[in-house]
């Protein structure tokens, strides 16, 4: 096995290690013919490694022509770690989608069998997380097609790594099969120059002071006097260090507290919390993962229909993005989130 990733990938996810390393998450794909598929996930920006296998079938430590037979229940699949500061499950599943034919079931370009079948398989202790985001692409791939989608959305139940000679196997044989289209990595947004703290001195010339004071020294605004507490535009709030997507709209309510309130993150991964004793209280603190802006607190009195939370959120530590402007604003893989409702 290559890497040392077979070591490191259980067959049963509740055991051993798990799928997650600092800001290292993990998905595994299935989706036709794991050569193509693991070298288009190589070239989207902020993947960190791949590996191919076979997943979520019935039999131990499957072989190739095992597999191929069709009878071990295991799909050709390709195991993705990605940085989450540098891109996002939401961007990873919108790529997967962009090389496969949805609607078909157990065929993939020439191949046919259940081995080909398409699938997403979460994983690790972001995997409830995980479900709410891939549950929103589904929603809106659905909408591109006049025929249910074939994908499957499951938990990983095992992966087992291929053999060698088929990891990284199109860079081993350039001229091998392959039934991807690779044009569409130009679609994909690149993560690179995303989510990075600017200095300290360039902090204090980009922010006001008042966002200075409320990110950098935990300073609270006064209440109601955020132009975005009673502001309902469609759109995205990011954070106003890095730029970080935080909420959206979507999640957006009338708290009534004087600061703007939402009932969960656009991914909680997003987030730090930390227990918070200032002012003679004990309170749930929320920062930013990136930037480490302090950005409010958390209670657990939000609506109930909604989750029960309750993000207290200065305005001074958001940008807004209008819903209009997310692809000239570089967040265009966030439109997703609002196709999918209903």
């Amino acid at each position: 096995m290559s890497g040392g990733l077979a070591s490191a990938l259980p067959v049963n996810p509740n055991e051993g290690i798990a799928f997650s390393e600092g800001n290292l998450s993990a998905v595994v794909l299935a989706g036709g013919c794991f050569w193509g598929v693991q070298a288009f996930m190589d070239r989207v920006p902020g993947v960190a490694r791949t590996e191919v296998g076979y997943a979520n079938g019935k039999t131990e430590n499957p072989t190739y022509e095992e597999v191929c037979r069709g009878d071990t229940g295991h799909a050709e699949a390709v195991y993705v770690q990605y940085d989450t500061t540098k891109t996002s499950l939401r961007t990873i599943l919108t790529a997967f989608f962009s090389i496969i034919d949805p609607t078909s079931r157990n065929r993939q370009g020439n191949d046919r069998g259940a081995q080909y079948r398409t699938g997403v398989y979460l994983t690790g202790p972001g995997a409830e997380e995980d479900r709410v985001i891939a549950g929103e692409v589904f929603a809106s791939e659905s909408k591109k097609h006049n025929k249910p989608l074939a994908v499957e959305l499951e938990p990983l139940s095992a992966f087992y790594p291929a053999e060698e000679y088929h990891q990284k196997y199109l860079e081993k044989n350039p001229g091998g099969y392959c039934h991807v289209d690779f044009s569409h990595l130009k679609e994909i947004p690149s993560g690179s120059h995303r989510y990075v703290r600017p200095s300290d001195s360039d902090l204090k010339k980009q922010l006001t002071d008042l966002q200075y004071r409320v990110t950098q020294e935990a300073a609270t605004e006064a209440p109601f006097s955020s132009p975005l507490d009673d502001f309902w535009e469609p759109g995205l709030y990011v954070d106003v260090v890095t730029g970080e997507p935080l909420f959206t709209s979507l999640e957006k309510f009338n708290s009534g507290c004087g600061w703007p309130a939402f009932s969960r993150p656009v991914d909680a991964r997003a987030l730090k919390e930390r227990t918070d004793t200032s002012h003679s209280m004990v309170r749930t603190e929320v920062r930013s993962r990136v930037g480490d802006s302090h950005l409010g607190h958390v209670f657990d009195d939000g609506p109930s229909d909604r989750g029960g939370l309750r993000y207290c959120i200065n305005g001074a530590a958001l940008r807004f993005i209008p819903l209009a402007k997310l692809e000239e604003e570089g967040y265009g893989e966030y439109r997703i989130l609002f196709e999918s409702r209903p």
